[in-house]
């Protein structure tokens, strides 16, 4: 009997030896929908526990696109992603609205990701969908880093720089915007007045012009096809796309609320430095 007690204590011993990192945790089985999660999951993941990404993962606007290389991708059916057994599935908009109801019910754990308002926000979702993932110490330095990146443009004294942001469909962005903030974290005045999302002004364009422009590019140069009767089709925002210094943001630093945005600010302030205190350009582009 001491025998058979002795063995078995050898045994859980050596079990404990060959016990993961993560103690008390399964592997997961990770799949995801959509190039957002797609984001989330090769930052926070380990890269063995990944079955799938979505089939954007490689797409121009995919902040990680390098990162996706070698790794299969899937269409976020719900019959090919229960085919590949997973324990998680991480998604923002893929699969459509009904897709998490459906994993769920199988048993499998949904990381829904938030669509964040603020940058306090983004960073809050770094650390809960990290967390999720099983890379809560990542997402802890990456909340850190997004945090010292913030304070040092914080500690930068300049005036602000009036910043018209244009998108393709010939809408800007006001407060209450992830834009916006992004634009006072990057030490730029807001040239946009009404809050929330509205048609470029282009009434106030006519007389009266921004620093700089900030134009967005979220699908890269193969879907920026205007429509003909977008208000970014009109001479007079044309005017100030050809006009004005523009800062152009990548699709990968702005499709999604990621730690990623801080590249934009970052390119922003630089824009803002140059430019120098804010009416020069629209004093000049008047001839004044």
């Amino acid at each position: 009997m001491r025998m058979i007690l002795a063995a078995l204590a050898f045994l859980a011993l050596a079990a404990c030896a060959r016990a993961p990192e993560r103690v008390g945790e399964a592997p997961r089985r990770i799949v995801s929908l959509d190039y957002c999660a797609d984001q989330y999951v090769l930052r926070f993941a380990r890269r063995e526990e990944i079955l799938a990404l979505s089939p954007h993962a490689r797409d121009r606007y995919s902040y990680l696109r390098d990162q996706a290389r070698g790794l299969p991708r899937i269409r976020p059916r719900t019959a090919d992603v229960l085919a590949l057994r997973p324990t998680h599935v991480v998604r923002s908009y893929g699969g459509g609205p009904n897709v998490s109801g459906f994993m769920e019910r199988a048993g499998i754990e949904v990381v829904q990701l938030g669509f964040p308002g603020t940058i306090a926000d983004v960073r809050a979702e770094v650390l809960r969908v990290g967390g999720a993932l099983g890379g809560r110490e990542a997402a802890r330095g990456v909340a850190g880093q997004m945090d010292r990146r913030l304070a040092a443009l914080a500690r930068e004294s300049r005036e602000r720089p009036a910043t018209l942001y244009m998108t393709p469909a010939g809408v800007t962005a006001g407060e209450g915007t992830l834009v916006h903030e992004l634009l006072r974290a990057a030490g730029l005045a807001n040239f946009q007045e009404r809050g929330g999302w509205n048609p470029i002004p282009l009434e106030r364009l006519a007389y009266e012009r921004p620093d700089l422009v900030a134009a967005a590019a979220f699908f890269g140069s193969g879907s920026e096809q205007v429509d003909r009767w977008s208000a970014a089709r009109h001479p007079v925002a044309q005017a100030q796309l050809t006009e004005l210094p523009v800062v152009p943001l990548e699709g990968a630093w702005t499709s999604c609320g990621g730690w990623f945005l801080l590249d934009a600010i970052e390119a922003l302030a630089r824009a803002g430095r140059a430019k120098g205190p804010a009416g020069e350009a629209g004093e000049a582009a008047r001839g004044e």
